[in-house]
């Protein structure tokens, strides 16, 4: 089921399907070339650069921040323990992610447009920062705001994965269906671990445990797939 939502979720299929529409008429190669050429939004390619850092370093701060506000427990010992596992969950979505990323590098073997590598497919900046922001859009949900409030925050979360993605575009490291493949692993990894193993929005249907071992400790997932 949560596998099933994730790869249903529009901010998954939409952006694999504009991967799919650059390929046509050798799109990809000439919109890369057009951003790099006029770099319209961040006006250098040194600037786009520097902007693509920032944007996906502000991901990764707001996705720290709301897990600090997610509800947990008045009582301190369930707090603690709730607090810990959604971080731990939280973590793990993002270990993974950064792992499929380079792994699919390295199986693509995409030069990137300014042929300083062979890294291009997928963006790692923009699957990192659509996963810190969508794992933030699902604390969101669980926090006491205002509907309007959460609307705002979460165009101001989907813009920092959009802007992430078009600087790395502008900045010459990627081609647009880089960045959208980025996108779409980095929402699908957030929605399948936050419904797989947390069910913040109450649709918990996994138990998850840590045990001490010799070396440190065990963290151990069990999920129920309907």
């Amino acid at each position: 089921m949560a596998a099933r939502n994730a790869a249903a979720d529009p901010w998954v299929w939409a952006p694999l399907i504009g991967a799919a529409v650059f390929q046509i008429d050798d799109w990809d190669r000439r919109s890369s070339n057009w951003a790099r050429e006029h770099t319209p939004v961040f006006g250098s390619q040194s600037s786009a650069e520097q902007w693509s850092d920032d944007l996906r370093k502000a991901s990764v701060h707001v996705h720290h921040a709301t897990l600090l506000f997610t509800p947990s427990s008045d009582e301190p010992g369930e707090w603690f323990w709730n607090k810990a596992k959604g971080t731990l969950v939280q973590i793990a979505g993002v270990s993974t992610t950064s792992q499929l990323t380079v792994e699919l590098k390295d199986l693509a073997n995409r030069e990137r447009p300014n042929a300083l590598a062979r890294e291009s497919f997928p963006s790692g900046h923009a699957s990192s920062s659509a996963v810190h922001t969508r794992f933030a859009s699902r604390n969101l949900r669980s926090i006491d705001l205002p509907p309007k409030v959460k609307s705002v925050a979460d165009a101001g979360l989907y813009a920092l994965t959009i802007g992430t993605s078009w600087a790395r575009i502008e900045a010459g490291w990627h081609y647009p269906s880089d960045t959208l493949a980025g996108m779409a692993l980095g929402n699908f990894i957030a929605s399948f671990f936050n419904d797989a193993f947390l069910g913040l929005d109450g649709t918990e249907t996994t138990a998850f445990a840590v045990t001490a071992t010799p070396d440190g400790a065990q963290l151990a997932f069990r999920v129920a797939f309907k």
